[in-house]
């Protein structure tokens, strides 16, 4: 008997459903965030994670989702926020500002030192990186 296309799983990728990977990148934001931070366990967690998501999203081993035809035309008005904070952050961390005008990431320091707040910001990272990875 044959199956409807729609309802075949292909078993190569039954670990890119979302009932899957969610809770993998919940495991891997919660150990990440009982890493100290700039430790080099935790650097070498980032860049052990970073890789893998790399190297996935580098071959044919996720399924893709359509990338927009054009980009809506709010998109300026998105970009220029994040350009601006590019260049403050940049800007200080060349100019190696201390107190008188911490950089964003030296700002948010002290959020970061609760472990739950951390794992937050892992899974943040971890689900903007895979939403990369899926294009």
């Amino acid at each position: 008997m044959e199956q409807p296309h729609d309802l075949a799983v292909d078993a190569s990728r039954v670990w890119d459903r979302p009932i899957v990977t969610v809770p993998v990148l919940i495991c891997l934001s919660l150990v990440g965030g009982q890493l100290p931070s700039f430790s080099t366990a935790a650097n070498l967690y980032t860049l052990g994670t970073g890789s893998a998501l790399i190297w996935l999203g580098l071959g044919n081993r996720a399924a893709r989702r359509p990338a927009p035809r054009r980009l809506p035309s709010g998109v300026l008005w998105w970009l220029l926020p994040v350009a601006l904070f590019a260049v403050l952050e940049a800007a200080t961390f060349l100019m190696a500002a201390k107190d008188e005008f911490p950089t964003f990431s030296r700002l948010a320091d002290p959020l970061l030192e609760e472990e739950l707040l951390r794992s937050a910001a892992w899974m943040l990272w971890l689900a903007t990186f895979w939403g990369l990875v899926r294009r």
